[in-house]
Order: structure tokens, then sequence, then C-alpha cells
């Protein structure tokens, strides 16, 4: 069994060094019916459903039915498992094949709806993206067809870095609100449209707020839908197409 104590919080890597990120308990002892794939999809399953905040190794035994000695077997710290968890989302993403002889502004859209879809399927997965190194086999995958579809637009080798920031990054932070968004309706247990209405009805009764909600309100008619999904789809797939038209903008002007 691992000693994860020893292990200084300055010096961590990644469970994908160092040959960690095995597959198989480390030989004689294990408990039987347990294995390093039915830990990290049990793991995604009980984040899901009650957050990182209450995510425990003593939690996932209790689930898996054993002790939390036994999990230790297969992984040396939590954050090796939640690294391995990260990963394991990662796959959920349908990613284009970037050597096809298809539009980049297309599998653009593809791979930012896709991120999107999966940070707000998973909300704990936004604050471990930037605390780990993210080399699993699977975000690697996605990273490469990112690499591979911005340098088809024609934007010079030295701008595709500024590029994949503008549109992922962007994903990124829409894909999280969303994401918190979903988690506080679930909390409260309304619709989406109930919390809402709910939430606007809260707000005009704050007399500081009247001028600001005036305002909004006339852009809220503007951006049409009649649902919350409708509306954040929308605004979504409007913010992607300048990014889009962004990018075209720069290859045109040769910058």
């Amino acid at each position: 069994m691992a000693n994860a104590g020893r292990q200084q919080a300055g010096s961590r890597t990644s469970v994908w060094l160092q040959g960690k990120a095995r597959r198989s308990g480390r030989g004689g002892g294990q408990p039987s019916g347990l294995d390093r794939e039915r830990i990290t999809e049990v793991s995604v399953r009980l984040l899901d459903t009650e957050g990182l905040a209450k995510f425990s190794m003593r939690r996932l035994a209790a689930e898996l039915n054993v002790t939390a000695m036994s999990v230790y077997w297969y992984v040396d710290t939590k954050d090796d498992l939640l690294e391995l968890a990260l990963d394991r989302v990662m796959a959920e993403m349908g990613l284009p094949d970037a050597t096809a002889d298809e539009d980049w502004r297309d599998q653009l859209r593809v791979l930012a709806q896709e991120y999107r879809t999966m940070l707000v399927r998973h909300p704990w997965v936004s604050p471990l993206v930037g605390r780990f190194l993210n080399i699993g086999p699977h975000h690697l995958a996605f990273a490469r067809t990112v690499q591979q579809v911005i340098r088809r637009t024609g934007l010079p080798v030295h701008r595709v870095t500024g590029a994949i920031s503008a549109v992922f990054q962007f994903v990124y932070g829409y894909g999280t609100i969303e994401g918190h968004f979903h988690t506080r309706v679930t909390d409260t247990g309304m619709t989406p449209d109930e919390y809402f209405r709910t939430s606007l009805d809260d707000f005009s009764g704050v007399a500081e707020a009247s001028e600001v909600l005036q305002e909004s309100a006339e852009i809220m008619r503007a951006r049409g839908g009649d649902t919350v999904q409708e509306m954040m789809d929308r605004d979504f797939t409007f913010a992607l197409e300048l990014l889009v038209a962004g990018i075209e903008a720069m290859v045109t002007r040769g910058e």
C-alpha cells in the first residue's frame, strides 16, 4: 500500500508520470472485485451526484463497500484518483477527425460544443482543470485535435495558441457558469425556468438594482428564447460565431 502521507503538497507531479497510472493493484493482497476502472467509474458518479467538496476516499470506499485502505491498493492519493476521473470524463467528448476534408469552422464548433457539454454535465471538472497537468490520454487527444483544427484555419503558427485561448477559455468560462447555474437550480428543486423567473422577481424588489433591471429587460426581450436553455444556447452560439469571425478576420489581415 502506498504511503500517501509522505508526499509533500508541493512535490506532487501527476498520476500519469512515473508509471503511476497503472490499471491493476500492487500485487498480492488486493481486494477481490475491485480494480482501477471500477474505482474511477464510481468516483465520477460520486463527484456528479455529491460534488467535489464532499468527495473523499472514505466516502468512495463506503460506496464500493470496501475499506479506505483497500482503495489505496490502486491509487496513491486522492489527487491521483481525481486526475483519473478528470481524464475519464474527457473521453466523453466526440472529437472530429482533424485530417478529414471538412471545414475547420464546423470542426471548431463541434469541439467547442463538446467541451461545453462536458463542463456542464460535470461541474466538478472546472476547478480541477487548472489544478492538474492534464496529460492523461483523453485530454491529450482533445488538445491535439484542437491544435490541428486551429492550424487549419490559416493563422500563422505563432498565433495558434492565442486562438486556442480565445475560443476555449471562453468555452471554459461559459460552461463553468452554466454548470454552476444548473447546480444551484438542482439544489432549489425548481426547474431552470422557474428559478430564472423567481430570481428576476427577487431582483426587481431591490431598489438599487431597478435601473440595471430596466436596462436589462430590453436586452433580454431582444435576445429571445422561450426557455432558459434556449437563451443560453443562443448566446453561446453567437459568442462562438464572433470568435470564428475574428479568426477569419485575422487570417485575412495576415497577422
